[in-house]
């Protein structure tokens, strides 16, 4: 054991050493500071495929922490376990007197955090955690009588009428970096070791392109070209600072602003109204929807063979490459709630399963907000039409050729259904339920 008392710096969701609040209390506590991580396998056990780019994205922003503390005599301390098992071992390998760590709204972290604080506690130790992954969190914004917004017009405003200079301050972790403590390198796990496998394609840059942000009202909804910021990845696991990329970004365009926007809200969403972290519908009556739940046309939906082709390019994107664009996404989520009439809750677990940059609260907003059953979400009797879709966003089949080179062919199948039978359909399923 360590002879001296320690805080340990605990990341999850924020991969990196500058700008990160926990990090900044952590250095500035007056102990030394061990950088910890744990690969957690209540999380990782559950994943199925073992070429998972989220958990090698995770790996290679740890080596990139690892090069840096190297750099200064520390090291990162990671472990692969279940967390209650890994803080036991912790506990008799340091005298462990104060935890620093940033807050995860998910379901499951909230449980993981309280079992870990009260283990730290037991020990004598104090348990801290911070905001960092948001700008505002659950009851920062909130309406004059102190409710929780639930429309997401009048949050922004309010949100931007809170906002000022305090908010978007840097943490300046760098002038602390002295406080780590000083070890003998620890090697990271490998890949191997942890049971996953290296695909080894490139991730999205973390720069950020203003040229792009610039223009992002005009080409943020056409999905043939590089319009979004392909930041996602790197806001989920916090290899940067949402701070710092409100301050750049949201003094170039208001539209990529209010995109920031919305991850605060479905995060203080998820926060005030927790039944959405347990599968439950944000508006109860949509839980009473029959869905036709036909796991045929589920399977053609998820391999992108539904016979409509920017439904099926978004699909072959998403597979392919842990990506969709998120008009498409929305088109997507659309097509397999209302024309197939499959429960949210099936995408919804797809997109986790795939999506390289998943975000819970994200997620289940905009797969609800599809559905109908969410937070100001769209009117159950808005049904995307995929062709009038295509006509304004992929006029010129661009997208559409890249990932269904086959769709003139024909190999190509037929639409699954008829878009004007499903929206019909759909109507009178959702009325028979919402109307009673």
């Amino acid at each position: 054991m360590h002879s001296s008392p320690v805080a340990i710096m605990w990341f999850r969701r924020d991969l990196r050493l500058k700008d990160n609040a926990a990090l900044y209390h952590a250095l500035t506590s007056g102990l030394p500071v061990v950088p910890v991580f744990i690969f957690d396998r209540n999380i990782l056990d559950d994943l199925e495929d073992k070429s998972d780019r989220r958990v090698e994205f995770i790996h290679a922003a740890l080596m990139e922490m690892q090069d840096e503390l190297l750099k200064i005599g520390s090291t990162m301390d990671v472990r692969y376990g279940f967390p209650k098992e890994v803080y036991a071992q912790l506990l008799k390998e340091y005298k462990v007197q104060k935890v620093y760590t940033n807050h995860d709204y998910e379901p499951y972290a909230q449980e993981r955090d309280a079992e870990v604080a009260a283990i730290i506690e037991g020990n004598g130790g104090s348990f801290h955690h911070f905001k960092d992954q948001v700008i505002f969190e659950k009851g920062e914004v909130v309406k004059d009588d102190g409710k929780p917004y639930t429309v997401f017009t009048p949050y922004s405003r309010r949100w931007k009428a809170t906002l000022n200079e305090f908010y978007l301050k840097s943490y300046p972790t760098e002038k602390y970096f002295g406080a780590f403590l000083k070890q003998v390198p620890r090697a990271l796990p490998s890949l191997d070791s942890l049971g996953f496998q290296e695909v080894a394609k490139p991730f999205p840059s973390r720069e950020l392109d203003e040229e792009l942000v610039r223009k992002y009202s005009d080409q943020r909804d056409i999905p043939s070209i590089q319009g979004t910021s392909r930041l996602g990845v790197h806001l989920r696991f916090g290899t940067i600072s949402i701070r710092e990329l409100a301050r750049r970004a949201g003094a170039l365009n208001e539209t990529f602003l209010n995109e920031l926007i919305w991850r605060d809200f479905y995060h203080m969403i998820l926060a005030n109204f927790p039944q959405v972290g347990k599968g439950m519908a944000f508006k109860p009556e949509y839980d009473q929807i029959k869905w036709r739940n036909d796991e045929g046309e589920f399977r053609r939906w998820c391999e992108g063979t539904t016979g409509y082709p920017i439904v099926d390019a978004g699909m072959r994107e998403l597979n392919a490459t842990g990506f969709m664009h998120n008009r498409v996404r929305m088109i997507v989520a659309s097509f397999l709630t209302k024309h197939l009439l499959i429960d949210w809750r099936w995408g919804e677990a797809y997109f986790a399963k795939k999506l390289l940059d998943f975000d819970f609260a994200a997620n289940n907003g905009g797969w609800q907000w599809a559905a109908g059953s969410g937070c100001d979400a769209a009117p159950y009797f808005r049904v995307f039409n995929p062709y009038l879709q295509t006509q304004k966003f992929d006029p010129k089949l661009q997208y559409i050729r890249q990932w269904v080179p086959e769709f003139e062919g024909f190999g190509y199948p037929k639409p699954i259904v008829e878009h004007d039978f499903a929206r019909k359909r759909c109507l009178e399923v959702y009325s028979a339920t919402l109307k009673r």
